[in-house]
């Protein structure tokens, strides 16, 4: 399969479900080097915000404003025990580095009821391993709204930085096999 850029996907599937097309098991190998997606909805700030969020850091005020239901609520909040979850990983990469234990998994309910948003997280395991200096990874999608994808893949590509950076200042972000049960447009 050829490896897209993250824009490159991004325009894919916004093209695939254009016009409300559904498309069932998407999967995409794509190079993290640049994960930078702007959109009217998802300009620089509001990325940067909800990806500290994310990764476990403290934000402003400034940065709180920006959270929104239209930009993934609930759904799209990864934050519970990222840390330990990131400690974790590169625990398991330092002591065994072909090691198959370098897995995050997103939510932390294991009997997540369906009616509720919060509990139906649109990621589910992101699995890393290293290959020379750059680190790569799997990510699993339960489902996943191309509108929302940019404030995904940014997470992602700087989960992937952070990671890289605590093993070793070289390890960089290389490729990511991307798959979603379920493509869709936007949220609704």
């Amino acid at each position: 399969m050829k490896t897209l850029t993250c824009l490159e996907v991004w325009k894919e599937m916004d093209s695939i479900t254009t016009n409300g097309n559904i498309e069932f098991n998407y999967h995409r190998t794509i190079d993290m080097s640049d994960y930078l997606i702007e959109t009217e909805l998802f300009p620089r700030n509001v990325l940067a915000a909800y990806t500290l969020w994310n990764l476990g850091k403290d934000l402003n005020p400034e940065q709180l404003s920006v959270f929104s239901d239209q930009r993934g609520g609930g759904q799209g909040n990864y934050r519970e025990g990222i840390t330990q979850k990131i400690d974790n990983v590169v625990d398991a990469l330092q002591s065994f580095p072909r090691s198959k234990r370098a897995v995050i998994t997103i939510p932390n309910n294991s009997f997540a009821n369906h009616n509720n948003d919060d509990d139906a997280k649109c990621m589910r395991e992101i699995h890393f391993r290293v290959d020379g200096n750059l680190i790569n990874a799997t990510v699993f999608f339960r489902a996943q709204a191309a509108l929302i994808f940019p404030k995904n893949i940014h997470f992602i590509g700087s989960l992937m930085e952070e990671i890289g950076r605590r093993l070793t200042p070289t390890v960089k972000p290389g490729q990511l096999s991307y798959l979603a049960s379920i493509l869709v447009n936007d949220r609704d």
